[in-house]
């Protein structure tokens, strides 16, 4: 729970982790393991993320599954905990066993709303930011703002050059809040954020609530289209953090000391 200024009310905070994408670019690595169970320093990619939630105090989680879905239930068991012993509470999303396959990102996050409240985490199973603060501050910031969602931006890795999107100064945030241009430089999408479910309605995204026919639909149109009317703000993230795309990516970071 978090109390903001100016509302009455807590809000419950729950936070989405994607995880169910194939994995493709990951064979065969991915062919017996989702790709959010593979191991990083010694914990599966999706450990890292829970763990750092719960340690933050969100403890509320949703995963959506797909391929190979039944394994993540099975890692965490029936009576969730992190690897500090916090107790969780984690919802699961069966894209799987509901339309025979994942559902992209606007459209698995719009499957799972009706088990989110007004403002959650989204975070995508398979990056590695040890360390990323999830905090309450960012949260009420977040909901003081007019805006749906606010995302951290990453400086741009190798294999993403010419990053995602531009960050301009808002006059109108305080601290470290951006607010997101065309700007010539441009960078990578950390696939963490902050959103309200109000984003996922018209006029922003056209699936209907809950996607009940199981539209297949990405984030970054939405966004764009709410970047073009001043919807979206950013920040700039500097800590740790790798898009574990490739085995190479896997192995390198497993080959380093622990962060």
């Amino acid at each position: 729970m978090v109390y903001s200024e100016g509302v009455q009310d807590p809000i419950s905070i729950k936070a989405m982790v994607l995880a169910a994408g194939r994995g493709e670019r990951m064979r065969p690595l991915t062919d017996a393991t989702p790709k959010p169970l593979l191991p990083v320093q010694g914990k599966p990619l999706l450990q890292w993320h829970v763990d750092a939630l719960a340690d933050a105090g969100f403890t509320d989680i949703v995963i959506n599954t797909a391929w190979l879905g039944e394994q993540i239930p099975a890692h965490f068991g029936p009576q969730p905990h992190s690897s500090n012993d916090r107790p969780l509470a984690i919802e699961y999303s069966w894209e799987g066993l509901d339309f025979g396959g994942a559902l992209e990102t606007a459209g698995g996050i719009v499957r799972a709303l009706p088990l989110l409240g007004d403002i959650f985490w989204v975070l995508a199973g398979d990056v590695y930011a040890p360390g990323f603060p999830f905090s309450m501050q960012a949260v009420q910031r977040f909901a003081r703002s007019d805006k749906l969602a606010h995302l951290w931006l990453v400086p741009n890795p190798s294999h993403n050059p010419l990053g995602d999107f531009g960050l301009a100064s808002d006059p109108l945030a305080s601290g470290r809040q951006l607010a997101l241009n065309q700007a010539t430089v441009k960078y990578t999408y950390s696939t963490i954020g902050l959103y309200r479910r109000e984003f996922f309605a018209r006029p922003w995204c056209e699936i209907a609530p809950g996607n009940p026919q199981g539209v297949k639909t990405p984030l970054a149109p939405l966004l764009r289209r709410a970047m073009d009317n001043q919807r979206i703000s950013a920040e700039l993230y500097t800590g740790p953090w790798t898009d574990v795309g490739t085995p190479e990516r896997l192995a390198q970071l497993n080959e380093t000391a622990p962060s």
